[in-house]
């Protein structure tokens, strides 16, 4: 079906305006068509002649009209059709885009009563002929019309055609309307926001001057970022003031799943391809790329339009979106929210070559095709099909080039061809019920009457479209597919099958590719390039330059032995290296070579900007991180795949290890052995990897709980690498192996953290071959298990460990005692802090003002020291959606590093600390940033009744019933801070209290001498809010107690007998005496309405003279026990996804 057919009628009045016809229906039917070349130059020569036509009649038309005034889109389009037909240029586009009918429609509605304004102009034109809507202006009493219409008309801009984009892509098939995509961007978010006035060189002054006041007047800034742009201005605009923390700055690897695709070559070259959530657009030659940073979920897929211009991407994950891009601003012009709300993002997703629609598969059990009209800016898709389970999971989708209407998907299985009916809404399809192939890609023939799909087996499936015949009031049937012929390509599995001017392009598994003709006969080949299985092929949007006496085009391997003239194209291999091979001199050259397996491991230079980055693939990458250069590699044999890095101090050598158990110890500038032999003392992974302070001493740890330990020694008047001992420490994984040095002398001490709760140091001056000595072992939590430790810096007289845990929490231990010193509340972006480094200071006037670093399971983040709790010293920014495998600090703090493991990338952030002050400041001083963690604030009700409980307290200390006279201050003493904290809703464990009282008691005694038995209510409000937990009561942490100590009842829920009950809360944990839990259960029951033992004297029931048989159930479920029992309400779950 031809654009032709959907241009809508019009009809000219006798007052010479013009009103619209109803819009045309569409031709549903398909015509078979015996020679589509030949109806092609038909096309093309009535084209030519309706265009002379409508020339000559609007040019009467306008004599008739005088000092009319015309909107100034169609008077530019109208003359840049002019200009360049009269300089020769012939072009085809395609008419005016539905969308813009019928918002001319709207708006001919809406200006109606004012009789002024006359009806839009469609003239109906042959495919490739350009529409020229107007709107005239009668008077001036429209003017406040069209002020208010300003907003709407906006979309109508159609001049900002530059000759770049009207360039036709080949000589087979031109894509269809620049027209079309110049309108269809107006329509989106970014541009709504932004106006523009034309300036077409035809207008007359007067002209020019009245519309301009209009635009002035009705706020229109002059012209859109977008329209206005050239090609270069992606690379060539100076880059703002940051506004963030963390600034995106680099990212090294590629997913090379995905395909890269040849942006421009014109003037430079730039390559679109994905690295995790961020699409990149790359320029080779200027080394340079441009991020677009918008999706929170790893990117699925991505395409281009025809003319490279138009970028959407989607992703999969929750809350999935589809975002269309301008490639050369790098603006989001649309988004797409709730693509797929049933399911779990995009599988598979295409653009028509003139931009105009996309569609997209997604990734749910039950597969939904959608097909969007985005320029529309529409939330909802046009049409959508389900796709039943048995055709499998369709992977792949292209339009039909020359038709919109037509798409054609396959599974491994199945390949489906669909048929869209956009006057019913309706998009139908068909597939073949039987198998034929392993199918990997399919396309349509050059003919546009079959279809081709590639297998894995060398082998090429041609579909035939059958169309039912068309009929001007009937529609006699849907078309549908059927295989013709199997054709026996070649003996490579066939992994990419496209079409390019007018070839058949395969790539195959052994990284050959192969051009072919429209009857599938081998025009030229590319077989010794000696590279990987082909995964992607992107041609250039330029023409190959016709051959000329210096050209060196190869032969093709026809009889005649023509020159083989083709576009230059660009290489993605599925080993994860780009390519990019110029046709002319078959030139092939290496653009890069990145990790094809997981990166999990990431080391900085101590004072040079080398990063080294390390993959499960075995390759060991060396970068200038200043200037992105790669400087040098290294790959070792296979089935070692690199899982630590760390250079040491002095920055000689680079301790790697690998995920069968070698350690490796090389030279940081050649990557070399600097042992003779690696080291292979464990069976497992070696997941942690560390140096002291003076290099004398390497430690690392594996999977399997183990710490080993090796050292510099002399021998034979050379310094080699030994073994000392090792010791399996924990019983489960080690989190952090830290060196440190003793504060009373230079020697290095090493300490090793583990999720099961132990922090060990080792006696490493006593340990001694196959020996190693343990010097003390401490338990940092109780409930919570620790994540990662770093020394803190000397912020006070007092040396700390900083300690990350499970919950939330930032612990601070006294680096000597072990002593938990004070309890803080960290960052809480959805998951716990997993590594922490503090960055490095520039100079020694910013050793009083430290920072942090860390990384949880999906962002890196910034810290502001000294850690207490203020929400505003801390940001995040999503850096790996799928999880960061590691982290690493420039030496000069200017810079952070995260790994994303399974993305296979490396990404580098640019840190700006004055933005996060400046953060700071904004959320208030002194206790304002914590009455904002208060439900209701500083006036709310909870606050009010903390200050009630505060000062009961006060009265209680003193006796309730005394005759004394009262004394009132702002403390209340340390032993009654546990009774407040639990009559607001917090109850901390006893351990926790005296951690607690810990706190609070040592708390000025390094600066002082002294002990303090008392606290005022400011300072007991942040201990509380720093010690409670950080989502409040929750159901999920009773669950998961009852999981562990109950059983299963006949109704399916765990329970605990009510003997085992008792029984547990008297012998297990922090167990109570008897008489404390017949005193608890007293209170509870509302036995003691003062509270447990809160005044004695008052205690109307003793504890002994409760019968628990008669108060408590047989079996207590977690609902019972929470709801019945302690008489809480709580929430279900505990909010950390929404943090």
């Amino acid at each position: 079906m031809s654009d032709a057919e959907e241009a809508p009628g019009e009809a000219t009045g006798e007052n010479g305006e013009t009103e619209m016809k109803a819009e045309e229906e569409p031709n549903p039917n398909y015509k078979e068509v015996e020679n589509l070349q030949q109806e092609s130059k038909d096309d093309t020569l009535a084209w030519r002649e309706s265009q002379e036509e409508e020339r000559k009649m609007e040019k009467e038309e306008e004599g008739k009209e005088d000092k009319k005034i015309v909107m100034e889109e169609t008077e530019e389009v109208a003359g840049e059709a002019q200009e360049k037909e009269a300089s020769g240029i012939q072009e085809e586009t395609t008419v005016e885009p539905q969308e813009v009918t019928e918002s001319m429609i709207r708006l001919e509605t809406q200006i109606t009563d004012s009789q002024s304004i006359t009806s839009g102009i469609f003239p109906k034109a042959q495919r490739g002929s350009k529409s020229k809507p107007s709107l005239q202006l009668e008077d001036a009493e429209t003017d406040e019309l069209l002020r208010g219409l300003s907003t709407q008309l906006e979309f109508l801009d159609l001049d900002q055609i530059s000759p770049e984009e009207q360039q036709i892509s080949s000589p087979e098939r031109q894509p269809s309307g620049e027209l079309e995509e110049k309108t269809d961007w107006m329509l989106q978010d970014e541009l709504g926001r932004e106006r523009r006035d034309l300036k077409p060189e035809n207008r007359e002054e007067g002209q020019e001057s009245r519309v301009s006041n209009i635009q002035s007047e009705a706020g229109i800034s002059r012209e859109s970022l977008v329209s206005s742009t050239t090609e270069d201005i992606l690379f060539e605009r100076d880059e703002s003031a940051p506004v963030y923390p963390l600034t995106m700055t680099w990212s090294f690897g590629w997913n090379s799943s995905l395909p890269v695709y040849y942006i421009r070559e014109e003037k430079q070259r730039v390559l679109l391809y994905v690295c995790a959530h961020t699409a990149i657009i790359y320029n080779v030659l200027r080394n340079n790329q441009h991020h677009l940073q918008g999706h929170a979920n790893i990117i699925s897929c991505l395409c281009v339009s025809e003319d490279r211009r138009w970028i959407a991407t989607a992703d999969k994950g929750p809350d999935c979106l589809v975002i269309i891009w301008d490639s050369f601003t790098g603006i989001p012009v649309h988004t797409i929210f709730d693509s797929c709300p049933e399911g779990n993002g995009i599988r598979a997703m295409a653009m028509t070559h003139d931009a105009k629609y996309l569609a997209t598969i997604s990734d749910a059990e039950v597969q939904k095709v959608c097909i969007w009209k985005w320029t529309l800016a529409v939330e909802t898709p046009a049409c959508t099909l389900e796709l039943p389970k048995e055709y499998g999971v369709q992977n792949y989708l292209t339009f039909n080039p020359t038709n919109n209407k037509e798409l054609v998907s396959n599974s491994k299985t199945q390949a489906i061809y669909y048929a869209w009916y956009e006057e019913r809404d309706t998009l139908v399809h068909s597939t073949f019920n039987k198998l034929v192939g392993k199918f990997s890609q399919s396309i349509f023939h050059l003919n546009l009457t079959q279809i081709l799909s590639a297998t894995m087996e060398g082998k090429l499936v041609v579909w035939d479209i059958h169309r039912p015949p068309s009929s001007a009031s009937t529609f006699l049937g849907f078309p549908y597919i059927k295989p013709c012929k199997l054709v026996h390509l070649q003996k490579e599995g066939i992994t990419v099958l496209t079409t390019i001017d007018s070839y058949i392009v395969t790539g195959d598994i052994k990284g050959n590719i192969k051009f072919y003709d429209h009857t599938l006969s081998i025009v030229n080949w590319y077989s010794h390039l000696k590279l990987g299985a082909i995964r992607t092929l992107s041609f250039s949007k330029t023409p190959a330059t016709p051959p000329t006496e210096k050209s060196n085009y190869p032969p093709d391997c026809t009889l005649k032995g023509d020159l083989f003239v083709v576009r230059n194209f660009i290489i993605g291999t599925s080993d994860a290296a780009v390519y990019h091979l110029t046709t002319d001199g078959t030139k092939l050259e290496k653009l890069f070579v990145e990790p094809k397996d997981a990166i999990c491991a990431i080391s900085c230079h101590p004072y040079q900007p080398l990063i080294a980055i390390g993959s499960i693939c075995g390759m060991i990458k060396v970068w200038n991180y200043e200037n992105k250069q790669y400087l040098f590699s290294r790959v070792f044999e296979k089935g070692l795949g690199v899982q630590s890095l760390t250079y040491n101090p002095e920055g000689a050598l680079l301790g790697a290890g690998f995920t069968e158990g070698t350690v490796y110890i090389l030279d940081a500038m050649s990557l070399e052995n600097e042992s003779p032999e690696p080291f292979k003392y464990s069976r497992t992974s070696v997941t942690h990897i560390s140096f002291s302070h003076d290099s004398q001493y390497m430690a690392t740890a594996d999977r399997s709980f183990t710490v080993a330990v090796y050292m510099l020694v002399v021998r034979n008047g050379q310094r080699v690498w030994e073994y000392l001992a090792r010791l399996r420490s924990h019983r489960k994984s080690i989190r952090s192996l830290l060196f440190g040095v003793y504060l009373d002398s230079n020697e290095p001490r090493l300490l090793s953290l583990g999720t099961d709760r132990l922090l060990i140091e080792y006696d490493l001056l006593r340990s001694y071959k196959d020996c190693l000595e343990v010097l003390d072992i401490h338990h940092t939590d109780q409930g919570c298990y620790p994540t990662c430790m770093v020394w803190y810096p000397p912020l006070t007289r007092e040396l700390f460990l900083l300690i990350c845990n499970s919950g939330y929490k930032v612990k601070l231990f006294n680096s000597t005692t072990k002593m938990c010193r004070k309890t803080l509340m960290g960052p809480a972006y959805g998951s716990p802090i997993e590594q922490t480094q503090v960055l490095p200071v520039r100079s020694m006037a910013e050793l009083q003002k430290r920072y942090l670093v860390f990384i949880n399971r999906d962002k890196v983040g910034l810290q502001i020291l000294p850690v207490d709790g203020n929400p505003h010293k801390t940001s995040a920014i999503v850096c790996h959606p799928n999880g960061v495998a590691g982290m690493a600090i420039s030496y000069d703090g200017r810079y952070a590093f995260t790994a994303g493991g399974h993305d296979h990338s490396v990404v580098q952030w640019k840190i700006t600390l004055s933005v996060l002050e400046a953060a700071v400041s904004l959320g208030g001083e002194d206790l304002t940033p914590f009455y904002g963690l208060l439900s209701g604030g500083r006036e709310g009700k909870f606050y009010r009744e903390l200050e009630d409980y505060f000062y009961y307290s006060q009265l209680r200390s003193q006796g309730i019933d005394t005759m004394e006279t009262r004394k009132v201050s702002e403390y209340i003493c340390l032993s009654e801070l546990p009774f407040v904290m639990r009559a607001i809703g917090f109850y901390p464990s006893e351990e926790k209290i005296d951690d607690i009282f810990n706190e609070i008691k040592f708390g000025e005694y390094v600066d002082t001498g002294k002990l303090i038995d008392k606290i005022n209510l400011p300072d007991f409000l942040k201990v509380y809010l720093n010690h409670k937990p950080p989502f409040g009561n929750t159901m999920s942490g009773i669950h998961k107690s009852f999981e562990v100590l109950g059983y299963t009842n006949s109704k399916g829920k765990k329970a605990i007998r009510r003997e085992d009950f008792l029984r547990l809360l008297v012998t297990k944990g922090e167990h109570m005496t008897e008489e404390e839990m017949l005193d608890c259960f007293a209170s509870l029951f509302g036995l003691n309405p003062e509270g447990w033992k809160s005044e004695p004297a008052t205690s109307s029931v003793k504890g002994s003279e409760i019968c628990l048989e008669e108060e408590l159930p047989d079996e207590i479920t977690a609902e019972i026990f929470a709801t019945e029992i302690l008489g809480l309400t709580i929430s279900e779950d505990s909010g950390q996804d929404g943090q």
